[in-house]
C-alpha cells in the first residue's frame, strides 16, 4: 500500500501533456469533467479570490472550434480541422479579476495556473491525457463567449482518453542539482 507522498509523488512525476493526436475516440464523463473542475477550484488563491471561471466545450462546440483553429492556421487546415473533435471536451480557462479586493493580477494569474495543475493532475489520476493551449487562435476563440471586462482567457485545457499501451513520452527534467541553490 503506497503512503499519500508515494501516491502524490507517483502522480506529480507521472503527469504528462498528452496532445489531443493521441486522443482515442471515447468520451470523458460529465461526471468525471465535474470532478477535474471541482479539484481546480481547491486550487490556493490569495485572498479567496477565486480568479476562474471555466466554459466546457463538447460535440458541437469541438467542430466549431476545429474549423475556427484550421482557417487561423490555414497551412495546417486539415490537421485542425477535426484536432479539437479528438478531444473528449476542452474546457476555456478564464481569469475573472476580483472586482471587490484589490490584488495584483500576478497573483489570480498564479491561482488560476494553482487551478489547472490540479486539473492535469486529477486527469492523470483518471488516466486521461490533459494539456494547457494557451495559443493566439484560442484567446481570440473565446471571445465569442462574451467575456466580461474583468476577465480573460488564459487558454483551453484539452481533456481525452488515450491509448496508454501505445503512448510514450521523452521528456525529460533537469535534476535539482541544476535548479537548487542552498543558502544556509
Amino acid at each position: 500500500m503506497m503512503t499519500k507522498v508515494e501516491m502524490i509523488t507517483d502522480l506529480i512525476r507521472n503527469r504528462r501533456s498528452i496532445f489531443a493526436d493521441y486522443y482515442i475516440d471515447k468520451p470523458v464523463p460529465k461526471p468525471v469533467i465535474e470532478e477535474v473542475l471541482t479539484n481546480a477550484i481547491w486550487a490556493p488563491n490569495y485572498k479567496m479570490t477565486q480568479p476562474w471561471r471555466f466554459i466546457v466545450l463538447q460535440g458541437e462546440q469541438l467542430t466549431q472550434f476545429g474549423v475556427y483553429l484550421a482557417e487561423y492556421y490555414k497551412t495546417q487546415y486539415e490537421r485542425l480541422l477535426h484536432y479539437p473533435a479528438r478531444a473528449g471536451c476542452v474546457v476555456v480557462i478564464i481569469m475573472r479579476r476580483s472586482t471587490k479586493v484589490e490584488i495584483t493580477e500576478w497573483e489570480e494569474l498564479a491561482a488560476v495556473a494553482c487551478a489547472v495543475q490540479n486539473m492535469a493532475l486529477t486527469c492523470t489520476a483518471y488516466d486521461i491525457g490533459g494539456y494547457w493551449d494557451s495559443c493566439a487562435a484560442c484567446i481570440e476563440y473565446a471571445a465569442r463567449f462574451e467575456l466580461a471586462p474583468n476577465e480573460r482567457c488564459l487558454g483551453f485545457f484539452y481533456m481525452g482518453y488515450y491509448n496508454m499501451a501505445e503512448y510514450t513520452s521523452s521528456k525529460r527534467r533537469t535534476g535539482i542539482e541544476k535548479k537548487v541553490t542552498w543558502l544556509t
